[in-house]
């Protein structure tokens, strides 16, 4: 399936950590149990996503994940990774790569996981949006 971003587990891979109002967040699904279990205080089951209160604990699990061979990158200016579809639009595939979304009046609005995650999303219906969701 050609297009579609997969978490690999593999040393070296990138992970975008992403300022999303007061929460540092990222997404990723790690195939090693004890690098999540390290990581499993900080995971938000509902959103699917881990969630850091500050910076403080930002820069723990980003030298935990550094330490274990990824490379992380802090995004404050989510607006190169922010895409929108019409509220009545199927958005499933699109919120399976997104590390937030927000309902507005016409369109849901999703801040994605990576870069890769925003073509896809554009492939499927969504257009870049210069609104932040946050």
């Amino acid at each position: 399936m050609s297009g579609q971003t997969s978490d690999a587990n593999v040393k070296g891979d990138k992970i975008n950590v992403f300022k999303i109002g007061n929460l540092w967040c990222f997404k990723y699904f790690f195939g090693d149990r004890e690098i999540f279990m390290g990581l499993s205080e900080y995971y938000n089951r509902e959103k699917y996503r881990f969630e850091l209160k500050n910076v403080e604990e930002r820069n723990k699990v980003m030298k935990y994940l550094e330490e274990n061979g990824f490379e992380t990158v802090p995004i404050e200016d989510t607006s190169e990774y922010t895409v929108k579809i019409d509220r009545f639009k199927k958005y499933a595939p699109i919120l399976k790569n997104s590390i937030d979304s927000t309902e507005r009046e016409k369109d849901r609005v999703f801040v994605m996981k990576d870069l890769a995650s925003v073509e896809e999303a554009i492939a499927k219906g969504a257009e870049k949006s210069s609104d932040t969701a946050s």
